[in-house]
């Protein structure tokens, strides 16, 4: 990723509540960046838009099947 970019994080939905669980997200050249809120110049994830689709399909599975 060219650092001359400004990348645009967004707190995800599926983040928890208290605060204290959060992971953010942004999309940048045809893939996900994934990274703890926390520690927003640590480490973080870069995923297929394919696969990060399928992830949050899944979640969004889970939470109908528990009632959330």
């Amino acid at each position: 990723m060219d650092p001359r970019h400004s990348v645009h994080w967004f707190t995800s939905s599926y983040s928890g509540g208290s605060g204290t669980e959060c992971v953010e997200v942004a999309v940048v050249e045809r893939k996900v960046l994934v990274r703890d809120s926390k520690r927003s110049g640590g480490s973080r994830i870069a995923v297929r838009p394919d696969a990060w689709a399928a992830f949050i399909g899944s979640l969004h599975s889970y939470a109908t099947a528990v009632g959330k």
